[in-house]
């Protein structure tokens, strides 16, 4: 028998194809997918389950005719799976494709995937996918937003997702936490035991940064659009008007901020957004008089930055908020941040009085406070601003692709080198 050559075998050695299994395309994910595509040893196929978000559609967080104007599908190998049905949604039961286990096999000559990596983990399409895998022998990567709730679930609940993580664990070989709160999430659920490889939520920084620039020089154009003193400050909420985002607690803590003597000069509240609050937000505004609220309906994530550059600091006080990468994006701009302590990203990006202010979610005294201590001096907001972009600098994508790239190389146990660029 012949012995191999081994400068043929080098010169032959396949890439670690790598699947990826998410319900639609999602404009925070797009940038991601065309950087780890451009990997030179991962060969990566994106598989939707939906188009929806492809095509002008009506989001129901902002009640509006939504169409992105970023691109969504550019720059990496996709496909979108037949349906079997597709409410064109998101949700558990939204879509139920077939074909996932032809494509995880590999058809004709074609070689099957080496592995799996799944976006949440309780949808058909992701439990389908990974059952596949492992009857296929494929290992399996899981990334999801989740995080350990505050409210008690009932004693019947609890003993279901017991049952329900203790099958799920045995389809996957790894998680790809986002934050700390997603850590200690996958630790309580899957237990300690279940390899984790941080793989951050992060967007695109050197665009958003390379954005906010841009708007930097057109910042006079949008001042004198929403008819602002540029001498003011401006505070901005950016976000769908739902409920659990808490939009009418900002307006109420901005309402007293404003009433308390020696508050000049009188800021912004600029709303960016749409959504089910908005008509009694507009009322509230009304009904107080106040002059210096804006509300700029919704707008799409190109023009964002521009609305950042107006801001002297941002605010989301959201609740039960999965991570918010709207954070991320105003970081990159620069501008102090003020939080509840219910949004995710938080307790990762944002400590109380460096990058800006901390606040118990629902308790619109502290957030008004928040806001006095923020806005105390114009200094004070453009040091933690500069605070904020050195933190989000180190929140980026290229921790995203060391971390996919050792969760790679641990459940394939293939040679994948971490430090490739």
């Amino acid at each position: 028998m012949r012995s191999p050559d081994p400068s043929r075998e080098s010169n032959t050695k396949k890439k670690v194809k790598v699947a990826y299994l998410v319900s639609h395309p999602i404009q925070y994910q797009a940038p991601l997918l065309r950087r780890i595509a451009q990997e030179p040893d991962i060969e990566l196929t994106v598989f939707f389950a939906s188009n929806f978000s492809v095509q002008e559609y009506v989001d129901k967080g902002f009640g509006v005719d939504v169409k992105w104007d970023v691109p969504l599908l550019d720059g990496y190998r996709y496909e979108f799976l037949p349906a079997i049905w597709d409410k064109r949604r998101t949700g558990p039961t939204s879509q139920l494709n077939y074909g996932i286990f032809s494509r995880l096999r590999g058809r004709k000559e074609e070689r099957g995937f080496d592995v799996l990596w799944v976006h949440g983990y309780s949808t058909l399409n992701a439990l389908q996918a990974m059952l596949v895998a492992k009857a296929l022998g494929i290992p399996v990567l899981l990334r999801a937003e989740s995080r350990l709730g505050r409210k008690q679930i009932g004693f019947l609940k609890q003993i279901a997702k017991r049952f329900y993580f203790s099958g799920l664990k045995l389809l996957v070989d790894g998680v790809l936490p986002i934050g700390s709160l997603n850590t200690a999430y996958w630790r309580h659920a899957l237990g300690e035991e279940l390899p984790q490889f941080p793989m951050p939520y992060a967007v695109d920084n050197n665009y958003f940064q390379s954005r906010s620039r841009e708007a930097d020089l057109r910042r006079d154009d949008l001042l004198r659009e929403l008819g602002l003193d540029a001498s003011r400050p401006v505070i901005l909420f950016a976000s769908k008007l739902q409920r659990r985002k808490r939009c009418e607690d900002l307006l109420e803590a901005y309402l007293n901020f404003c009433s308390e003597a020696g508050t000049e000069p009188v800021p912004y509240l600029v709303i960016v957004g749409d959504g089910e609050e908005r008509v009694a937000l507009e009322r509230r505004v009304s009904e107080n008089g106040a002059s210096g609220v804006r509300f700029c309906g919704f707008r799409n994530q190109s023009e964002l930055p521009g609305f950042f550059s107006l801001a002297t600091v941002f605010v989301l006080p959201s609740q039960d908020e999965p991570w918010g990468l709207v954070v991320n994006e105003v970081m990159n701009s620069g501008r102090a941040v003020i939080l509840s302590d219910d949004v995710g990203c938080q307790p990762d990006l944002v400590t109380d009085g460096v990058e800006g202010c901390v606040f118990p979610v629902g308790n619109v005294v502290a957030l008004t406070e928040a806001l006095q201590r923020v806005l105390a001096s114009p200094e004070t907001a453009r040091i933690m601003g500069q605070r904020g972009l050195n933190r989000i600098s180190g929140w980026s994508y290229e921790e995203d692709r060391i971390g996919l790239r050792r969760a790679i190389a641990a459940v394939t146990r293939k040679v994948v080198d971490v430090t490739t660029t």
